[in-house]
This record gives structure tokens, C-alpha cells and sequence, in this order.
């Protein structure tokens, strides 16, 4: 048998080897696609991971500011104690538009669905 310019002797027509390997190909993609494919969390789930964190880290956030603060005006312990229930309340604030959105979302979900 003849060999082409690559070394190797042709078993099928070139046509039908490139179909063959371009069909192979187009599985093996669409296998590591399904295979490394990231699963969008829950919506809820996000939603829950916001609330935690917005009820732990805008307290936070105030106490350790107001802490500052009182440091550098030697105040102790009355802005800790201030930017702390503001940080309680901001976190309270975000909590309540978390939840808002998420209904606002849920709900266009469910009518699209309908």
C-alpha cells in the first residue's frame, strides 16, 4: 500500500476519517462539558448565604469601627455601643430588601412557569 505525506497508510478514504474524527471529537467535548459543568446553586440558597452574611458582618463591621473610634476620641465604650446597633440595623435593613428581592424574583419565576 501507498503511505501519504504524514507516514501513514490510509485504512478509510480521507473524507470519512476526518467525519469520523470530527464526530469523536464532538462527543468528547460534550462528555468533559457534562463533566466539568458547575451546578448553579439554589436561588434560595444564595439568598440564605446573604442574610447570614449581612446579620453577622454589618454588627461586625459597626463594633469594630466604633471600637476604633473610641479609641482615637477615648470615648469607650459609647460609639462601640452606637455603630454596633447601627450595624444591627443596617443588617436588618438588607435583610428585609434580601427577602424582598427574592420574592420579586420568585414570583417572576413562578409566572413564567404559568
Amino acid at each position: 500500500m501507498a503511505e501519504d505525506e504524514t507516514g501513514e497508510v490510509p485504512k478509510l478514504p480521507p473524507d470519512a476519517r476526518l467525519e469520523s474524527l470530527d464526530q469523536r471529537l464532538d462527543r468528547l467535548q460534550q462528555a468533559e462539558a457534562k463533566r466539568t459543568a458547575k451546578r448553579q446553586p439554589d436561588a434560595g440558597y444564595q439568598a440564605g448565604q446573604m442574610v447570614l452574611s449581612q446579620l453577622i458582618g454589618c454588627p461586625l463591621g459597626g463594633g469594630i469601627v466604633g471600637w476604633l473610634l473610641d479609641r482615637w476620641f477615648g470615648t469607650r465604650p459609647w460609639l462601640m455601643l452606637v455603630m454596633l446597633f447601627l450595624g444591627f440595623a443596617v443588617g436588618i435593613y438588607n435583610v428585609i430588601r434580601i427577602s424582598n428581592a427574592a420574592q420579586r424574583n420568585a414570583r417572576g419565576e413562578h409566572e413564567q412557569g404559568s
